[in-house]
């Protein structure tokens, strides 16, 4: 079939180089002029790398095995990292297990409630009782009042900022699924993994994979609308084109779905799907800030969310010498915030910096750039599941598959290429390609 995916993120990359394996002919349209989506590369001036943060975790299976079934396994690369945590005007290491015991903010009954918080969590499998209670509360039951607020909070705030308030408890338990996947100990706990070049080097070898099975790739192309044909397919309009497929799937955020979709092809509730912003600021130093691979912050001062230091993961020989560090702050898509200007955004950031290091230097400092992202990932509110649009449509040739449907997961690579596969597996079992 010829068959049109909207969308050039790793999900649509690697649902397109799933259908293009079944024998499919598919086109790819990206509107920006570089693949990848919220994974995507940036020019840092001495090398590339990630524009945002990622980490695979040795549990990440269904990751793992699509790396190297696309010959990217030689590319994997694992280090033991440290993780950190800033409180009271306090940087503290809480990478194992005495460290965790010795965390002076918390009490002994605080430390045993986190503790009791974190397993209960993990054997927690009926997460749609989850979606039924405020992650405030269900917290607050768990851990207690104490643990809440010393940690707890600052943490969701950094996180979610006041949304934090209409969310689901699902958001807090995927967190903590996810870590115990990771805890695994035949899984070399201590190790997180990348994959040398970043993942420009993903999206290249996927655009190669998909060209030589026929497809095609469009980036710089927006798609205006999609209506369908009498006779059967779709057509998808864009710049001046009208052309017409067999199937149509959708990759991107709702809120493009509602715009060029046709009213006919997919029915959404009353309440759409809320999304969260990004910003991040990426610093290049000439000497690392923590030790850590990722620094938790638990300080309402502090402008941005957490500190990753990617160097402390990445060989510096990917970076040029230099030592790369994410900044990030989430805020919801409609913050003015969004807005600023990257002078003005380096400059909040550059205060919080400041604050917590004040030693830091000028001359240390190589550059910093600003990078943003106004649907980054869904925000969880209560009966979240309810809301999100379903992948089977109301017209026969048109899908639905996007992040909005992480109901009980959280937004990760591993998840997406598992979302891929189950969809995938359906389509080639409904629509069996004689080749």
């Amino acid at each position: 079939m010829n068959i049109a995916v909207i969308g050039g993120g790793i999900m649509g990359l690697t649902l397109a180089y799933r259908l293009s394996q079944q024998g499919h002919k598919v086109t790819v349209f990206e509107s920006n002029n570089q693949l990848g989506g919220l994974a995507t590369y940036h020019d840092y001036g001495s090398f590339v790398w990630d524009r945002f943060y990622h980490v695979i975790l040795p549990s990440d299976t269904q990751l793992i095995n699509f790396l190297k079934e696309i010959n990217l396994g030689d590319k994997l690369r694992w280090r033991p990292t440290l993780t950190g945590c800033y409180i009271d005007q306090k940087l503290y290491s809480i990478s194992n297990t005495i460290e965790f015991l010795r965390f002076p903010p918390l009490t002994i009954i605080g430390k045993f409630r986190l503790a009791l918080t974190l397993l209960y969590g993990s054997k927690i499998n009926n997460w749609q009782r989850l979606e039924k209670i405020t992650v405030e509360d269900w917290l607050l039951k768990i851990s207690g009042k104490n643990t809440y607020e010393k940690l707890w909070q600052p943490l969701l705030l950094a996180k979610l900022g006041e949304n934090y308030k209409r969310v689901s408890a699902v958001f807090i338990w995927s967190y903590i699924k996810r870590l115990f996947s990771a805890r695994d100990s035949k899984l070399h706990k201590e190790q997180l993994g990348y994959v040398a070049g970043g993942y420009k080097t993903v999206f290249d070898q996927l655009e190669k994979l998909i060209c030589a099975a026929g497809g095609n790739i469009c980036t710089g192309v927006a798609v205006k609308y999609v209506k369908p044909d009498s006779k059967g397919g779709l057509w998808v309009e864009y710049k001046q084109t009208k052309e017409h497929f067999d199937k149509v799937i959708f990759t991107g955020p709702v809120n493009i779905l509602q715009q060029i979709a046709d009213r006919s092809l997919v029915q959404i509730g009353d309440s759409t799907v809320e999304y969260l912003g990004v910003i991040c600021m990426s610093v290049i130093t000439r000497k690392a800030l923590v030790p850590y691979y990722i620094v938790n912050l638990a300080d309402q001062r502090i402008p941005f969310t957490g500190i990753l230091g990617m160097s402390n993961l990445v060989s510096l020989q990917e970076t040029a010498g230099l030592h790369l560090t994410y900044l990030p702050k989430y805020v919801h898509s409609d913050d003015p915030l969004l807005k600023q200007t990257d002078e003005e955004l380096r400059s909040l950031f550059f205060r919080g910096l400041h604050l917590m290091f004040p030693q830091l230097k000028a001359d240390d400092i190589v550059a910093a750039h600003i990078n943003r992202a106004t649907k980054m990932q869904p925000l969880q509110v209560l009966n979240y599941s309810h809301l999100v649009p379903k992948i089977v449509t109301e017209h026969d040739d048109f899908f639905v598959l996007n992040t909005s449907q992480f109901v009980n997961d959280t937004l990760n690579n591993n998840t997406v290429v598992a979302h891929v596969n189950e969809f995938s597996q359906k389509f080639s079992d409904q629509y069996k390609c004689s080749t």
